[in-house]
């Protein structure tokens, strides 16, 4: 018997979270995937191992989706314009190092696009992070770059009008003289925004911003509270999980939240029994 409740509860979360994805899963929405790093020596919860990756963009291409650019999904968004079958962006955050060593040359082996979001400040001044030359090297063979803001600070903090408009328009700046191009998108540190956040980032010339919400984009959709799927948040990053999250987002999202609050109330044994992707 005392198996039952807990057993109970796990088929009504279930339950729950299948009806909520038959709700919210319908077949018009582009899905923006978010990765930061890529290597074989960190385990943190935001890593994905170089094997992991491989499989992952191994079975993007094998499935018939393709990777398109900022721009594609904003004109497709805001202006109806047509894309490829199976539309997919890729987006990393913060700009490691093996986005680079590890993470470029897979997706230059299978011809993808991907758009990485720097960190100003920390290209080309601390080890783990890019350097100028190589954000050069990948603009000049498919990858995009937006702002992260200067140091990572929540937006929301900057509670004088000035820190914020250096954090937004000078990263921008920065980015477009050291690419010589347009930067219009940037994504949220954290996903932390408010009003004031998204004038700021009107006036200073931003197309859209990405959150850390999950979820799929849809025409109609406010272009600065764009909604990514994040391929990290946990220690075990398996090809299984990768599908799960792709093609049910929302499901993912409710099982993972059901997840954490059984954890902050304090039935770890519980949580374990949910399946959050």
């Amino acid at each position: 018997m005392r198996f039952f409740l807990p057993r109970v509860l796990l088929a009504l979360c279930l339950l729950i979270g299948a009806a909520i994805y038959a709700l919210y899963a319908r077949p018009a929405g582009i899905p923006v995937l978010n990765y930061h790093q890529i290597n074989d020596h960190n385990k943190s919860v935001l890593t994905v191992s170089s094997l992991q990756f491989a499989a992952q963009m191994d079975y993007l291409a094998a499935s018939g989706y393709h990777t398109i650019t900022v721009a594609e999904l904003a004109d497709a968004l805001e202006k109806g314009r047509p894309l490829p079958e199976k539309p997919v962006l890729l987006t990393f955050d913060d700009g490691y190092q093996d986005n680079y060593d590890i993470a470029y040359p897979i997706l230059k082996a299978h011809g993808m696009k991907a758009v990485i979001f720097l960190i100003t400040d920390y290209v080309s001044r601390y080890p783990n992070y890019l350097t100028w030359e190589e954000v050069r090297d990948m603009g000049q063979n498919g990858i995009e770059f937006g702002s992260h803001t200067l140091n990572h600070v929540d937006l929301t903090t900057c509670t004088a009008p000035e820190e914020l408009q250096k954090q937004l328009v000078n990263s921008k700046a920065a980015l477009e003289w050291r690419l010589d191009r347009p930067v219009t998108f940037l994504a949220y540190p954290c996903g932390s925004r408010n009003r004031t956040v998204i004038e700021a980032l009107k006036a200073a010339g931003y197309q859209g911003a990405f959150t850390v919400d999950t979820g799929i984009d849809r025409p109609g959709d406010n272009m600065y509270e764009l909604r990514r799927i994040p391929i990290f948040g946990g220690n075990s990053h398996t090809l299984l999980r990768f599908k799960i999250r792709l093609t049910c987002p929302y499901l993912a999202a409710f099982l993972g939240n059901i997840q954490t609050n059984l954890k902050t109330a304090g039935f770890p044994r519980l949580a374990r029994l949910v399946p959050a992707p």
